[in-house]
């Protein structure tokens, strides 16, 4: 088979891997997808101890960086944070030379426990969950990096118990392929609140223009009729 058009580096965080419902099933599906890396984290560097030089070679050979998370106090796990503090460094992905993460893809994949209701922005939450990853914008922009909105499963808990899961799984793996192919409309999955099945549907087509009647312009065109 022939090579993606964009790499993807999935940057997988997850403290509690066997208690884990959704972000570990993620990531599985994800790893048997051609020209997806799936890198965990917590397995790599269980001491915190990050190898900088080995993880900005890995960013430097994709072209989209996925962070595959739960939503943890509203952001990420504690080695995802530090992953970003001595990894994304001043010279490599930001600043006068920093240009290296320049115009890759990012946006967070994660697993919320409240519901999409109470990321209305209407309840006790007070924001909605594009809001709340502001901070991953922010450092996406900084890198000058193409960022699109999150990719979340709410109410994750009870998700398979509902029936949730399989499509939230499905549309996870046709997201992964839409954007290995480069097949995804970047411009609209930006403006979008998250990234879903409506952002991987094809835009509706453009109704077609009505004929124009042009009876009425060519009997005006004919001379007048003088009473014969």
């Amino acid at each position: 088979m022939a090579e993606s058009v964009n790499p993807i580096l999935i940057i997988l965080a997850h403290p509690r891997p066997r208690q884990s419902t959704v972000v570990m099933r993620m990531a599985a599906q994800a790893a048997k997808i051609e020209g997806v890396t799936v890198h965990d984290i917590y397995a790599e560097y269980p001491d915190f101890l990050i190898d900088v030089p080995a993880e900005q070679e890995l960013l430097r050979q994709h072209e989209v960086v996925i962070f595959l998370h739960p939503f943890n106090w509203y952001s990420a796990p504690a080695l995802l944070r530090e992953w970003q503090d001595v990894v994304l460094e001043y010279g490599f992905a930001y600043g006068r030379h920093g240009q290296e993460l320049r115009d890759k893809v990012f946006f967070n994949a994660v697993s919320a426990g409240r519901s999409i209701a109470e990321y209305s922005g209407e309840h006790e939450t007070h924001f909605t969950l594009r809001q709340l990853a502001a901070p991953f914008e922010q450092m996406a922009r900084l890198c000058s990096m193409i960022y699109l909105p999150p990719f979340a499963l709410t109410s994750a808990r009870t998700a398979a118990a509902e029936d949730r899961l399989a499509p939230h799984l499905e549309t996870w793996r046709d997201l992964l392929h839409a954007l290995a192919a480069g097949t995804l409309n970047l411009e609209r999955a930006a403006a979008s609140p998250f990234l879903g099945a409506e952002t991987l549907a094809p835009p509706e087509p453009e109704p077609e223009p009505e004929p124009q009647d042009t009876r009425e312009a060519e009997s005006e065109a004919q001379p007048p009729d003088e009473g014969r």
